[in-house]
């Protein structure tokens, strides 16, 4: 049946997320989903708006979210952008601002959706090695290019790019957009939406699906200049001029307002990513530095792969890469206490 699709459909080579179970009794950490549910103060307000104006659009500006995205960070509402999750609002990003004569320019090992949003709209890229650290080189971007993207901390490594190598990047690239994509920064890093007022080509985005555990809801965000944001509602209103719902909009409100719960899980978070660490070594794997709501590990005398297989036979899955440079390294979420414990004791005696 494919005699139906348009000719560049045939070419597109997808995305693959990670394996959503239907077993309910597995320990899953290979999503990066957080271990700690969401605040009591968003599912109260999803509640409060589950009746009958469900029957009415929601405001298509979602300015309620805007308006509590701007006051968290000290930003401007027109400074701020909301999609349906963060890789709708990339895909804005891509579409809108980065397609370009020049290449784009994002590392070698990264989220693994930026060649496929490339592929999908025509952007020509050049992927950029990390180096023998797996860590960014902000020196490997000062050439030209049609703009830059990177996750900060990097995915699926954790590595974290110090605000200062992030703002060399910058002024290395003063006329080409570079996008800082912030999906877990709350987890050890300091955003780089404390630079948008001083770098104008800066766009960092960001999602509530990790920090603040509403992966299920869908809600991603940009900040950044007026004139970045302009174009992406420009886009978005050439697409979906509805991408939140009523619940998706009280409740990330609720969410970004309720600062004492984020505070207090991405602690717990980062606590047991510090203690499995010292497990994970203990046991003699090699760990990556991580800021994330993951880490990145390998053992010198263990194939990855075959680990991968001997913690599902144990009932816990946890994420393997097959790209070359990252085929021994497994990565693998933070859960809570009992599911870190269930990880160690899968592992056995190695």
């Amino acid at each position: 049946m494919s005699k139906f699709w348009s000719p560049f459909v045939k070419s597109l080579v997808p995305y693959v997320p990670g394996e959503q179970p239907k077993l309910t009794k597995l320990v899953k950490l290979n999503t990066n989903e957080n271990p700690y549910g969401p605040s009591p103060k968003a599912l109260a307000a999803m509640q409060t708006e589950l009746n009958d104006n469900l029957r009415l659009y929601p405001d298509p500006n979602s300015d309620l979210l805007k308006q509590a995205v701007a006051r968290y960070y000290g930003v401007q509402g027109n400074q701020v952008f909301l999609g349906n999750g963060s890789d709708e609002v990339l895909a804005h990003i891509f579409h809108g601002l980065l397609q370009h004569d020049q290449p784009l320019l994002f590392p070698d090992i990264s989220y693994s959706f930026y060649p496929v949003y490339c592929g999908l709209y025509g952007i020509k890229f050049d992927a950029v090695p990390l180096d023998e650290q797996f860590q960014i080189n902000p020196a490997d971007y000062a050439k030209p290019n049609g703009g830059i993207i990177f996750p900060n901390p990097n995915a699926p490594t954790g590595c974290l790019l110090a605000l200062d190598a992030v703002e060399q990047i910058l002024k290395a690239s003063p006329d080409s957009v570079v996008v800082v994509d912030e999906a877990y920064i709350d987890f050890g890093g300091e955003t780089a939406i404390t630079l948008v007022d001083r770098y104008p080509n800066l766009l960092v985005t960001q999602t509530l699906s990790k920090s603040r555990s509403l992966a299920g809801l869908r809600v991603g965000l940009a900040v950044g200049h007026p004139d970045l944001i302009e174009a992406l509602e420009r886009i978005k209103n050439s697409f979906n001029s509805y991408p939140l719902d009523r619940l998706a909009i009280v409740g990330a409100a609720a969410a970004f307002e309720d600062r004492e719960y984020f505070d207090k899980t991405c602690q717990l978070v980062i606590e047991s990513r510090d203690k499995v660490v010292g497990q994970l070594q203990a046991k003699g794997f090699e760990v990556l530095p991580s800021a994330a709501n993951f880490i990145f590990a390998r053992h010198p005398q263990h194939d990855a792969a075959g680990l991968a297989a001997k913690l599902r036979e144990q009932g816990v899955i946890v994420r393997h890469f097959k790209q070359e440079r990252i085929a021994q390294f497994l990565r693998i979420s933070i859960g809570t206490p009992e599911q870190n414990q269930a990880l160690i004791d899968g592992l056995g005696d190695l």
